[in-house]
C-alpha cells in the first residue's frame, strides 16, 4: 500500500469505517466488484455514485503536472501532480470529482487513488524535482502513522524527499496536537510540507503558525491583477514578510500574465506557477521555456542591486583593521597579559600558516577565565580552546553591500565578533560590524539626497563633481550621454510604471557594461544617462550596450507591437502616427588630459553628440572626434 494512503491505526480492525456514515466504502480493503458497486449505488439511487464507483473500482484517473520554477534562479524546482476524471465524464473536473467524493464520504479512498497515480506517472514520465501531492488535513490524520510505511515508495523507487505535502483545507482544523505529531512522522522520513491556497482555507495563518510548513502556496485571487490591485499586493508584501521571518518558501498559484510575474519578482516572491509559465499537461517539459528563462532574468535585472551603480562601491578592504595575530600554540596565559596590557584590543584572530582558523572576543574570552579555577583550568593550554571557530571570513574585494548582507545571513555571534578580511584566501586583516553599518548609513544619507528616485543612480551634483575630479586628475576619458529614442509615446501608450521599468532597464544594462571603480554611471532624469568611461574599450562595451539593449526592449511590448515592429498613437491633434519600438542613442565625446575644461562645455558637448546619434535611426553610436570648445 502507499504510505501515504488511508490506513487503519494499530487500535482499528482490518475492517473498521473511520466516522461519518454507513455509505462508506472500506478504504483498507479491495474494492468490491462491478456487480457489487453498481448494486450499492442503486441503493443509494444516485448516477453520480455510480459513476464514481466505477472511476474508482477502474482506476479511470489521468494524472497532469503544472511546473513550479523558482522565479530567482530561472529554474524548475518541481512540479504540482493534478488529476483529472475521464473524458467526457460529468466528474472529469477535479471540482466536481472531489465534490461527489466528499458528498459520498469517499474522499480518503479517492485521495489514495489519486497519490498513487500521480507518483507512479511522476516516476514513469522519470521528470526532475519534487513532486507537489495534495492531502487534506482530515485524510492526513486519518492516515496517522500509516506514513511510515514505504512499501508503495519502495515499489516505485521514489525518494521521499522528492515529495511536497501539499495540505488543502476544504474544513476547518480541530486538532492541531494530532496534526503536528503525524507531520513529525513524515518529515523524519523525508517528506517536506507545504500550505496550499493560503488566504483561501478556514484558518491558513493558524496552520502556518502551528505546523511551521517549508513551502507556502499564496492562492491565485491574491495573484491575479496584482499590477493592478494595491490590497493584494499589501496581502503579498506581508506574507513575504512572515515567510522571511520564519524560513518558509513563498510559491505564487495562478500568474497568468507577465506584469503579475514582474510584481512577484519585484516583492521577492521566491516560486511560481500559472498558465503563464506553464498549463497542467499529461507530458510536461522537463525545462523551462527559453523566452520564459529570458523573461525572469530580465525582471530579475531591474530589481536586482548592482554594486557597479554610479558610487564607486566601497570594499572590505577599506574597513581594514591591523591587529596582533595570535599563533595556535599560543597559550590562553599569554593571551591574557596581551588584553590586559592593551584595552583598545576587542578582537583577536587565531591564523595558522597564513590562513584564519578562528578569533578570540575580548569580553567573552575574560568572562571565560573570570570563573572559578578556569585560569588555572585553561591557562597553560592553547588559546585554540577559548577561540570561537569559523569565523565570518571575507575577500578584501567584497562590496560592503554583499558584506553587510553576510552578516545578516551568518549567525548572531558574528555581528560582535566582526569578520576576517583574506587576499585570495591569505589573512590581511579584521574589521567590525559597527563599522560596516556606520558606512553603509553614510553611503545611504549621500545616496538619498544626491541619486535619482528611481534608479538610485547619482545625480546632476555627484555627475558634475566626477566630471571635475577626472579633469583635475590630468587623464584622458571618455563621454557618453545616452538617451532613449521614441520613449514619450512609449510611456503614453504603455503607461509610466513600464516607462519606469524600460528606464530602470536601461540603468541596469549601462552599469552591467561598466567597470566599478574605472567608469562612472549617473543619471540625468528622465530617460538620459551619463556614463565617464575609463576603460580603454570605451567602444566595445557601448556597441555591447546597443546590442543589450536590442535584444531586451522587444519583451516590453505586446505580441502585435512586437510583430510589426512598431505602434500607432494619436498625436495632439488626433492623428494616427506609427512610432517604431524603443532605441537607444549614444554620443561620446573625448576629453583629453590636460584639458581645462568645466563640466558645463563637457556636458553641452556631449549632449550636442547625442544629438547627432539621434538622427540615425535605431540603435546608434556617434562618436565625436573633434575637440571640445
Amino acid at each position: 500500500m502507499l504510505s501515504i494512503a488511508h490506513q487503519p491505526s494499530n487500535n482499528m480492525s482490518a475492517t473498521a469505517m473511520p466516522k461519518g456514515g454507513q455509505n462508506i466504502l472500506p478504504l483498507d480493503l479491495p474494492l468490491p466488484d462491478p456487480a457489487q458497486l453498481s448494486a450499492f449505488s442503486e441503493l443509494q439511487n444516485d448516477e453520480i455514485l455510480l459513476e464514481l464507483s466505477r472511476i474508482l473500482h477502474t482506476r479511470s484517473l489521468r494524472a497532469v503536472f503544472q511546473p513550479i520554477i523558482d522565479l530567482k534562479r530561472s529554474e524548475l524546482i518541481g512540479y504540482e501532480g493534478l488529476i483529472r476524471g475521464p473524458e467526457g465524464s460529468p466528474l472529469h473536473s477535479p471540482f466536481h470529482l472531489f465534490n461527489a467524493a466528499r458528498e459520498h464520504k469517499l474522499t480518503a479512498l479517492l485521495e489514495k487513488l489519486c497519490r498513487e497515480i500521480i507518483l507512479a506517472r511522476f516516476v514513469e514520465l522519470a521528470l526532475p524535482g519534487k513532486i507537489f501531492i495534495n492531502i487534506s488535513p482530515e485524510c492526513l490524520i486519518e492516515a496517522g502513522m500509516a506514513f511510515e510505511k514505504m512499501e508503495y515508495l519502495e515499489k516505485i523507487a521514489l525518494a521521499p524527499n522528492r515529495i511536497v505535502l501539499e495540505l488543502t483545507e476544504n474544513q476547518a482544523t480541530q486538532d492541531y496536537q494530532q496534526m503536528r505529531d503525524v507531520l513529525r512522522g513524515c518529515r523524519a522520513i523525508g517528506f517536506q510540507i507545504a500550505i496550499d491556497d493560503l488566504g483561501e482555507g478556514f484558518s491558513s495563518l493558524r496552520l502556518w503558525s502551528e505546523i511551521k510548513p517549508d513551502f507556502v502556496k499564496i492562492d491565485m485571487h491574491f495573484i491575479q491583477g496584482i499590477d493592478r490591485d494595491p490590497v493584494k499586493l499589501q496581502f503579498v508584501q506581508s506574507i513575504q514578510l512572515i515567510a522571511g521571518k520564519s524560513g518558509t518558501i513563498t510559491i505564487a498559484e495562478g500568474i497568468e500574465t507577465p506584469f503579475e510575474l514582474q510584481v512577484l519578482q519585484e516583492l521577492g516572491v521566491a516560486c511560481g506557477q500559472g498558465y503563464h509559465i506553464a498549463r497542467p499537461d499529461p507530458q510536461p517539459a522537463s525545462a523551462i521555456d527559453a523566452e520564459l528563462v529570458k523573461r525572469l532574468e530580465l525582471n530579475a535585472a531591474l530589481v536586482r542591486i548592482e554594486s557597479t551603480r554610479g558610487f564607486n562601491m566601497p570594499t572590505a578592504l577599506t574597513l581594514l583593521r591591523i591587529v596582533p595575530v595570535l599563533a595556535p600554540d599560543m597559550s590562553t596565559n599569554q593571551v591574557y597579559e596581551l588584553l590586559a596590557a592593551d584595552a583598545s584590543l576587542e578582537v583577536l584572530p587565531v591564523v595558522k600558516d597564513g590562513a584564519p582558523v578562528g578569533l578570540i572576543n575580548r569580553h567573552q574570552f575574560i568572562d571565560r577565565l573570570a570563573r572559578p579555577f578556569q585560569r588555572e583550568l585553561f591557562g597553560k593550554r592553547s588559546c585554540t580552546v577559548l577561540m570561537t571557530p569559523d569565523p565570518l571570513i571575507v575577500d578584501k574585494k567584497i562590496s560592503l553591500q554583499e558584506l553587510s548582507l553576510a552578516i545578516v545571513a551568518s549567525e548572531t555571534h558574528h555581528l560582535s565578533n566582526g569578520f576576517v578580511i583574506t587576499d585570495s584566501g591569505h589573512y590581511i586583516g579584521i574589521g567590525s560590524s559597527q563599522d560596516v553599518m556606520r558606512e553603509i548609513t553614510q553611503m545611504q544619507i549621500i545616496a538619498a539626497r544626491y541619486a535619482n528616485p528611481l534608479t538610485q543612480l547619482p545625480g546632476n551634483v555627484p555627475i558634475n563633481e566626477e566630471i571635475d575630479r577626472r579633469v583635475a586628475s590630468d587623464k584622458e576619458f571618455y563621454v557618453c550621454y545616452c538617451d532613449i529614442d521614441h520613449f514619450k509615446p512609449f510611456n503614453d501608450v504603455y503607461g509610466y510604471r513600464r516607462g519606469d521599468d524600460v528606464i530602470r532597464l536601461t540603468g541596469n544594462i549601462l552599469a552591467q557594461h561598466c567597470v566599478a571603480g574605472v567608469d562612472f554611471l549617473g543619471h540625468v532624469g528622465g530617460d538620459d544617462f551619463i556614463i565617464l568611461f575609463g576603460s580603454t574599450d570605451w567602444e566595445i562595451r557601448c556597441q555591447a550596450i546597443l546590442q543589450s539593449f536590442s535584444e531586451a526592449i522587444p519583451h516590453f511590448y505586446n505580441e502585435e507591437d512586437r510583430a510589426r515592429d512598431g505602434y500607432v498613437s494619436e498625436d495632439r491633434r488626433g492623428n494616427q502616427v506609427f512610432h517604431p519600438l524603443a532605441s537607444l542613442s549614444l554620443g561620446v565625446v573625448k576629453v583629453d588630459a590636460g584639458r581645462a575644461l568645466s563640466s558645463y562645455q563637457i556636458a553641452a558637448a556631449a549632449a550636442e553628440a547625442k544629438k547627432q546619434s539621434k538622427t540615425v535611426h535605431g540603435n546608434s553610436l556617434f562618436v565625436e572626434r573633434r575637440e571640445i570648445r
